[in-house]
């Protein structure tokens, strides 16, 4: 078991164990959380839960649903149990990687099932970035060539009917995530994440339902920080639980 430190979520929330170092929960999955329209009664999957941070966040807001939580190195699944029952969460942990088809079977993570995917994809891809040579973090970071697509194919596949997708990624892999919705998934909604209002954003919220045929719209972004360098007063409110994307 590596070094941990004991986290806490939305002001206090959601308690995580995760590593002291490596891949670890941070604003991108308070914003991938702050944007899961979850209902009561739900099937919700959290593909590449890691420690559990984003399906747990979910949870503390809507309790009433089912969460599972898809994670393939066996060392983050097993946090991730410890984080689930430490917070009352009514949820499975399923270690397995989502590419391999098999593992998912034999995980029993069923194909079109979910009413809701959450989902964090590795942001690098071999042959387009430089990989950690520590494989744990590249584990964590990065995707084999052409993974993307297959990981978005994937996610796709353990949705029911008119189930959502929602992901957070990269701006600058908004065209590679389009492509591999299209044809997939409609009524698509994208949001830029800026670090503040004068650069470029880095990070894009994008849902869509599976069979719709209905247009894509672009909502209003989000600033994290304002002139003086601290967080907004929404991007201080999604940290704290107090308000939501969705």
């Amino acid at each position: 078991m590596p070094d941990t430190t004991d986290d806490s979520l939305l002001g206090g929330r959601v308690r995580l164990l995760q590593p002291a170092r490596g891949h670890r929960a941070g604003t991108d999955a308070v914003l991938l959380a702050s944007s899961a329209a979850v209902r009561p009664g739900q099937n919700v999957v959290d593909v590449g839960a890691a420690t559990g941070a984003v399906g747990l966040m979910a949870a503390a807001r809507v309790p009433d649903a089912r969460y599972v939580f898809v994670e393939r190195d066996p060392t983050l699944a097993e946090l991730c149990r410890h984080n689930v029952r430490r917070n009352g969460v009514a949820g499975t942990v399923v270690c397995a990687d989502v590419l391999d088809r098999h593992a998912r079977q034999a995980g029993g993570l069923a194909g079109e099932t979910a009413d809701l995917v959450l989902t964090n994809p590795p942001f690098l891809e071999e042959g387009r970035a430089r990989i950690s040579p520590d494989q744990g973090r590249a584990a964590a970071h990065a995707l084999p060539a052409g993974g993307l697509a297959n990981w978005l194919g994937a996610c796709i596949g353990l949705l029911r009917p008119k189930g959502t997708l929602v992901l957070i990624h990269r701006a600058d892999r908004l065209p590679d995530c389009l492509d591999g919705l299209r044809g997939r998934l409609g009524s698509l909604s994208v949001r830029f994440v800026h670090p503040d209002a004068t650069q470029p954003a880095i990070r894009i919220l994008l849902a869509g339902v599976k069979g719709s045929r209905a247009p894509m719209e672009v909502l209003p972004p989000v600033f994290l920080h304002g002139p003086d360098g601290r967080f907004t007063p929404l991007a201080e409110a999604l940290h704290r639980g107090e308000a939501t994307l969705s």
